[in-house]
């Protein structure tokens, strides 16, 4: 935990009582302010209460008496409209901040040169985060990770000189970080999400700006006009300012040259690390990923071989492509993290001979988005509720059966590419659906993907992840 010792001594109102609310309030109360806390889920208000945490309606509180107001990053802030609690905070001239910003502030009391990664950007983001921990501990760094990811950020260990802080950052928790500044923060990618939330494109995008242009290098992709064009605003401004890009070849910055990533100094180029033979890299998009790992990693004073070796070591993130296993020339890969289409192509644009398992609780437009990589779909195994819907969609396109069970497409998927003689084959679970009709969440459906592959008589599995 680290005490949130730069509240000491002030009172402070906390809304939100989930695992990072509860986290927080402690890490406040560990660094010795006094908290009162609420949230509308009477069994949260009762788990808080458990854990000696004081609550009480924030309703009827004294707000001009608090210094700071803590929200949780998934209670809204503007869009479509401002939590009463927050109208409550505004009103009386009260701060709101969130966990990043407790956690801003303890870093530059106790070691304002510790080394902080942040990363954010509306894809890709978990994969980097966990890709930048791993290539820091794997070379033998202090490093600690969370934030959006794993823990919350208040349970990592205290600032030191030497602990590395890998930290991934939603827009929610941008908007509740007015001084994150981070020795390296990377954005990716800006497509449109999370509106509802922000009202427009352009806000959003002004949420995810924050990130980087506090930070002291910003590492950002270019591959989409918005961060181009935020990538340009700050070096106008005299920002340090790093751009990536998976497919465009830069005059300054790292690129994508196939699998070899590349430097770019005044446009002269050399070659500072490959992703060829690294399985859990597989992709363009993996590469964007792995470019941002590498500048920030360099950043933070790492060699290009240690860099290298973490790359090559990398397991891959549980459900994002992970490679469960092998049985010959058969690869099974599970993605049951791609919940909606877009999420899937990733996974069907990196392999050319695909047994595809799809489908669960359908989102709007199906697979049709999907169209320009069904030529690389050997056969489909459909699943779920939205198994007629998608074998619509397939029509005469793609050889496909309505399997059922995640089990029984399994089954079904392996025997099939057991018996295709035109190279690797690859068993892939991107189901392009929530999970909700079957399993409770994409974790829980990843696992049965998992169990059922690892039943195969013969299979190997592929070691790295738990």
């Amino acid at each position: 935990m680290i005490p949130a010792r730069s509240f000491s001594g002030k009172r402070v109102a906390l809304f939100g009582l989930g695992g990072s609310g509860i986290a927080t309030a402690l890490a406040l109360m560990e660094g010795g302010a006094e908290v009162l806390a609420w949230d509308d889920n009477p069994e949260s208000v009762a788990k808080a209460n458990s854990n000696s945490i004081d609550t009480g309606d924030l309703r009827s509180a004294d707000w001009p008496g608090f210094s700071s107001f803590v929200l949780s990053p998934g209670v809204p802030l503007t869009h479509p409209k401002p939590h009463w609690a927050v109208e409550l905070a505004r009103g009386a001239g009260v701060e709101v901040i969130g966990d990043i910003e407790l956690f801003s502030r303890e870093r530059m009391a106790r070691a304002p040169d510790a080394p902080f990664v942040a990363i954010t950007g509306t894809n890709g983001k978990s994969t980097t985060t966990a890709l930048t921990a791993h290539i820091l501990k794997s070379a033998g760094r202090d490093t600690q990770m969370g934030g959006n990811i794993g823990r919350a950020v208040m349970t990592l260990d205290p600032p030191e000189p030497t602990r590395h802080y890998v930290v991934e950052c939603s827009s929610y928790q941008i908007d509740l970080g007015p001084s994150i500044n981070p020795t390296a923060g990377i954005l990716l990618n800006l497509t449109p999400d999370h509106l509802d939330r922000h009202g427009t494109m352009q806000h959003y995008a002004s949420i995810k700006e924050r990130l980087v242009s506090g930070s002291d290098t910003a590492i950002i992709g270019v591959d989409d006009v918005f961060c181009a064009q935020i990538a340009d605003r700050l070096e106008r401004v005299g920002k340090d300012v790093v751009r990536i890009s998976k497919r465009l070849p830069l005059t300054d910055g790292y690129f994508a040259d196939g699998t070899d990533l590349m430097e770019a100094k005044d446009g002269r180029y050399s070659r500072i690390a490959f992703l060829e033979g690294i399985g859990s890299l597989r992709g363009q998009h993996n590469a964007q990923n792995a470019l941002a790992a590498v500048a920030a990693c360099v950043r933070v004073g790492l060699e290009l071989g240690e860099i290298q070796a973490g790359l090559e070591s990398f397991p891959g993130l549980a459900h994002r492509m992970e490679q469960v296993a092998r049985k010959g020339h058969v690869l099974f890969i599970n993605d049951s993290k791609a919940t909606n289409a877009d999420a899937a192509a990733p996974a069907l644009s990196s392999f050319p001979r695909i047994y595809w398992i799809a489908g669960g609780l359908a989102k709007e437009g199906g697979i049709e988005p999907l169209r320009s990589f069904f030529p690389r779909v050997a056969k489909a195994y459909l699943i779920g509720e939205a198994a007629p819907a998608f074998s619509a969609t397939l029509g005469e396109a793609v050889s496909y059966e309505i399997s059922g069970t995640l089990r029984a497409a399994v089954e079904h998927a392996a025997r099939d590419a057991a018996c295709d003689d035109s190279g690797e084959a690859v068993v892939l679970l991107s189901p392009a659906c929530a999970s909700f009709d079957q399993f409770k969440n994409f974790e829980i459906r990843g696992e049965a993907f998992r169990q059922a592959v690892n039943a195969i008589e013969g299979v190997r599995p592929i070691g790295g992840l738990n």
